[in-house]
């Protein structure tokens, strides 16, 4: 594993990302609640900057999924063009949700989920205490906080009211990723690999019988996936770290046996079109 590889972000990002940006303390008024404040739930930068990021996993270890993740761009935006030319860029949450969970295909067959979980167990047997660390964090930032924060350290360059507008077009893409993807996985009913297997993850305390949790498709994919593709359209320049910071997400799902390969890329395709729809939305 590696630490938090050289991002070289002149701004807050750094200060929350970095364990070195926190040390050097630019930020750290910020990120103390004042006594004014101290009744105030904390933001997602306030979330992170107190618990900075441990090292994260190798680029190599990321590889693969990474590369699957970003083979699902292509096919959502052609698909995404699809839902333009006949809505054009009106907001119809509803009618794009159930349009969304559509265009995501069917739970593949039990054979190839069951070859699946063998990856995944077998991926399992390579667990170390750093490794479970870094997945812990992911687990915990990776839906929502991380991609918060990436837009925070955007917002510091452009004026208030587009960074006002970019926030809102961010979290109405992150409530719109959790709504679908767990209406699709209730329908769908594809159970967690350590509810297939509750020796993946026996502090789960998973029960005999037990039928969910499901993960098909994945959250923390889909979130991602929207947050990704919301985000480069912002600032295209940094599209290559943020989809760094996806394929992280995505593998600590795979390394702590919350999902299966497919459950990720379903994820990753209702994600992109989520992303597209919310852009489309907001002009850009």
């Amino acid at each position: 594993m590696n630490a938090l590889r050289g991002i070289t972000w002149p701004y807050a990002v750094m200060a929350l990302l970095a364990v070195a940006a926190v040390a050097v303390g630019l930020l750290r008024p910020q990120l103390i609640p004042t006594a004014a404040a101290s009744d105030k739930k904390p933001g997602a930068t306030q979330r992170v900057g107190q618990n900075p990021p441990p090292q994260l996993f190798t680029d190599a270890e990321i590889d693969t999924i990474g590369k699957e993740a970003a083979a699902q761009r292509a096919k959502a935006d052609s698909l995404f063009a699809q839902w333009k030319t006949t809505h054009g860029t009106t907001r119809d949450d509803k009618a794009f949700a159930v349009w969304a969970a559509q265009q995501v295909p069917a739970p593949p067959s039990a054979k190839q989920r069951s070859a699946e979980l063998h990856q995944v167990q077998e991926l399992a047997k390579t667990r170390t205490t750093a490794g479970k660390k870094a997945a812990t964090w992911l687990e915990l930032y990776g839906k929502k906080d991380i991609w918060k924060v990436y837009l925070h350290d955007q917002r510091e360059l452009i004026p208030a009211a587009q960074g006002t507008a970019e926030k809102a077009g961010l979290k109405a893409a992150l409530k719109l990723a959790k709504t679908i993807s767990d209406q699709l996985a209730a329908k769908d009913e594809q159970p967690a690999p350590f509810v297939l297997d509750p020796g993946l993850r026996p502090e789960k305390h998973i029960k005999p019988g037990a039928k969910g949790p499901y993960s098909y498709p994945s959250r923390h994919a889909t979130g991602s996936a929207a947050a990704v593709t919301f985000l480069t359209a912002l600032a295209p320049h940094r599209a290559e770290d943020y989809e760094w910071m996806r394929a992280e997400v995505l593998y600590s799902r795979l390394y702590m046996a919350g999902h299966l390969p497919s459950d990720l890329t379903a994820g990753t395709l209702l994600g992109d079109l989520i992303g597209d729809y919310e852009l489309a939305i907001n002009g850009h």
